[in-house]
């Protein structure tokens, strides 16, 4: 090595060694007979000292040469610091220079490599490996490192085997597009890049490898925000001979061991919660319980009082916000507005104001007496000081809306604390989910996805009430991985797929593989996937995974370091047996 020791670890036991560092040039302080230079390298920062008359005129010169981000390898013996730094680990010494060596000059960096940096996301995304330099990514990083080491130590000691699946699949009509790879050798033909390992690990479940993972890389081809990116990384897992309750234990167990093993953090078991309560109390499927404000219906007390708005609604629903009674006019106004915005919905907002005196204060008086509003308040176990809000309309939307306003008043009440953590496995999701623009019924995880048994006879007469044997685990309001327990003959996947709409050839082309296979001893098989990068990001207080990757791509879903997605030449088009003219159109 042409190095000694690193740049984080020399302390004050350290002093008098003779000790050779490497690193990246962080900043410089000249004050003319005195220089520092605090040299960076991953593991942290040492301070270099050079003091005119006692270091060798030669190497100072050197040394009032380097700029920002030189690589330098410097040798010299390490003593206490008269000024000590107790931000930093190595604060109590100081390296006193005897040589110096430029290993490699920089041109000035387009932006500063420091934890407050004055770069824009594009401009750091373009020098993502400078980027890469500041601490805040680089600990991001090892914090994704050290949940994938731990993910492993886990799975590894419950007997899972890590099998690699392929990458070059087939593609499929179901789920979200996929990104297609033309063959040379096979022209006019394509691979798909896998959204999911899903059909392989379950051929692994037939082979009788009953314990699988696998952290992979998956692709999508769908439109991006923060939370999602082209190519993303799972902890793919699969089980046989097992229950949907054996699975929840056995991944409640990965999640807590990660929290206990990476934040130190002791996880309470993981409650459960049916998809119908999920939103019937909270609008979504996916619900943030760090905090409490759950759905309070009103229909019964709320309709047949003349005012049109609720009569005419399928749900009269609200919450309650605590000790928010005598928020403004203007900020009434302003939550109004929130949720009459065309991403919400709602068509207007009511309010009930629980005065501290107990009297109420409404923006519906002119419909409801004081007698009328106490019966409301006693639903939602209101007290004086408190304010109701409440919504109205078609069920679905209502609720959507609402879950939108409920998590608005959990971040101006301060209650989606990032440092807190609430886990939940959300069951009993419906089979199938209708489309209006297909006008036919869809898997609402994937056709793969086992039925209810008891719920099998009602898919010729009411598929929305099937319930799946699926589940999902949810995390301060974020989907971190779902799954199910799946169909494993051939006769249920069959009339699956007849009624997601496949015909016979259809299904045999797509899957033929699959449901041969069944007909092969297939065992009662089920797993789950759990979005790394999101886990990631989670852990790491981000709202973007994009901090916890490498190499992301932009919301365009372009890589700007390499340029890319970028033409391809003619020749290689035609090799591929893609016309070249319809390219360029």
């Amino acid at each position: 090595m042409l190095r000694t020791h690193t740049c984080g670890e020399l302390r004050l036991s350290d002093v008098n060694k003779t000790v050779t560092l490497t690193g990246w040039v962080q900043r410089t302080r000249d004050k003319g007979s005195l220089l520092w230079i605090d040299l960076r390298d991953r593991y942290g920062i040492t301070q270099l000292l050079m003091e005119e008359g006692k270091t060798e005129a030669a190497t100072l010169a050197t040394a009032r040469t380097v700029g920002r981000e030189y690589v330098l390898k410097v040798q010299g013996t390490v003593v206490e610091r008269l000024s000590k730094n107790d931000k930093m680990p190595t604060g109590d010494i100081e390296v006193k220079v005897t040589s110096l060596e430029v290993l490699n000059a920089s041109k000035v960096p387009p932006f500063t490599i420091e934890d407050n940096t004055d770069g824009g996301d594009d401009l750091r995304m373009k020098y993502r490996y400078l980027d890469l330099r500041r601490n805040t990514v680089r600990e991001n990083l090892q914090l994704r490192h050290k949940m994938a080491q731990q993910t492993r130590i886990y799975l590894d000691s419950l007997n899972f085997i890590e099998v690699e699946t392929p990458v070059l699949i087939k593609s499929t009509p179901e789920g979200a597009r996929d990104f297609v790879v033309p063959s040379r050798m096979n022209p006019g033909e394509f691979y798909a890049l896998p959204q999911s390992p899903q059909t392989f690990k379950q051929l692994l479940m037939v082979s009788g490898f009953d314990r699988y993972y696998q952290i992979v890389k998956c692709f999508r081809d769908e439109d991006l925000r923060a939370d999602r990116q082209p190519e993303f990384t799972q902890i793919d897992c699969e089980m046989a001979f097992i229950t949907q309750e054996d699975i929840l234990y056995t991944f409640e167990g990965l999640v807590r061991h990660l929290f206990k093993t990476v934040k130190g953090i002791d996880m309470p078991s993981v409650p459960h919660m049916t998809y119908a309560d999920a939103m019937k109390y909270y609008g979504s499927d996916k619900p943030d319980t760090r905090f409490d404000m759950k759905f309070v219906e009103l229909n019964d007390v709320a309709q047949g009082k003349g005012f049109q708005v609720f009569d005419s609604a399928e749900l009269v629903v609200g919450i309650c916000a605590k000790g928010c009674a005598e928020y403004t006019r203007k900020q009434l106004d302003e939550l109004t507005e929130f949720v009459k915005r065309p991403q919400i919905g709602a068509k207007g907002l009511v309010y009930v104001q629980y005065k501290a005196d107990g009297t109420f204060k409404s923006s519906v008086d002119k419909f409801y007496s004081a007698e009328d509003l106490k019966q409301w308040a006693e639903k939602f176990n209101a007290q004086p000081g408190d304010l109701l809000l409440v919504l109205s309309g078609e069920t679905a939307k209502t609720q959507k809306a609402l879950n939108e306003l409920r998590l608005k008043m959990g971040d101006a009440l301060g209650l989606r604390d990032k440092n807190k953590f609430a886990a939940l496995w959300v069951i009993d999701f419906p089979l199938l989910e209708w489309n209006e623009e297909t006008n036919r019924w869809h898997a609402m995880h994937h056709p793969f996805t086992s039925p209810k048994p008891q719920d099998i006879q009602l898919l010729d007469t009411n598929p929305g009430a099937v319930r799946a044997n699926a589940y999902d685990m949810v995390i301060n309001g974020t989907e971190v991985g779902g799954g199910s327990i799946r169909i494993h003959d051939r006769a249920t996947q069959q009339l699956m797929f007849k009624h997601l709409g496949f015909s016979d050839e259809e299904a045999k082309k797509q899957f033929g593989f699959l449901m041969d296979a069944f007909e092969f001893g297939a065992p009662p098989h089920g797993g789950i996937a759990f979005g790394f990068d999101r886990l990631c990001s989670l852990f790491g207080g981000a709202d973007s995974i994009r901090d916890f990757i490498a190499f992301p791509k932009n919301n365009s879903g372009r890589d700007m370091m390499i340029d890319t997605p970028s033409t391809i030449s003619d020749e290689q088009l035609k090799e591929l047996s893609i016309a070249v003219q319809e390219v360029k159109k």
